[in-house]
């Protein structure tokens, strides 16, 4: 899953992030509302976790631009104010779900994670496929009974290959889904972590190379 913070208060932001990230998600930060329209214009995100208070560019605005478009893109709106009449009026600005600040880590990412769900075509919560049992919500995976220990990045290559029900997920498709802008598109990383994500599931190999195209499970 790919994940957009949007926050002013940089320390806010980096520990959000910082948190999704450990959770197997790729996340981009920015701090204004200016620089989130920019990259909501160049990447495909799953989830936006935005303030509504922003510099440059208020929230309401960069939430009205993503409903303008017309893009999948879910909307987790973020506020210091708690009031209904303004969760009302995020909500119908366009966002997808309203969060009061302060709030629980564990409660932003159940709510990341249930709109990460609602961006594509709906899957139960936990995924099995080749004798493969993926729970997103709890970060296990087990193969045939075994649990398999994972790094975030593994168990995020894992997860999109699982969610593509058996379709080839190029290598910039997995790139794009389980890093964030700041990785190299040339790196050799996507290759590297494939070959050690088979090796910790173990044989008869699950994950299928199609030379030229991508993997698929």
């Amino acid at each position: 899953m790919r994940v957009l913070v949007v926050e002013d208060e940089q320390l806010l932001a980096d520990a959000v992030a910082t948190g999704l990230r450990r959770e197997a998600m790729a996340v981009d930060v920015v701090y204004d509302g200016a620089a989130a329209l920019e990259r909501i214009g160049v990447n495909d995100y799953d989830v936006v976790v935005l303030d509504r208070d922003l510099p440059l560019v208020h929230g309401d605005d960069v939430c009205r631009k993503i409903v303008e478009l017309g893009m999948p893109t879910r909307v987790l709106m973020l506020t210091a104010s708690g009031d209904v009449s303004d969760r009302v009026e995020g909500l119908e600005i366009g966002a997808d779900d309203y969060l009061p600040k302060p709030f629980a880590f564990s409660e932003l990412i159940a709510r990341v994670r249930a709109l990460g769900r609602r961006t594509s075509v709906p899957l139960p919560p936990v995924l099995e496929r080749a004798g493969i049992k993926l729970d997103p919500n709890r970060r296990e995976v087990f193969r045939d009974g075994q649990e398999v220990q994972l790094a975030p990045k593994e168990f995020a290559v894992l997860e999109v290959l699982m969610r593509s029900e058996g379709a080839v997920v190029s290598a910039e498709q997995l790139l794009e889904k389980a890093w964030d802008e700041n990785t190299d598109p040339f790196t050799n990383v996507v290759r590297v972590t494939v070959m050690t994500l088979r090796r910790k599931l173990g044989e008869p190999p699950v994950i299928v190379t199609v030379p030229g195209s991508g993997y698929r499970i």
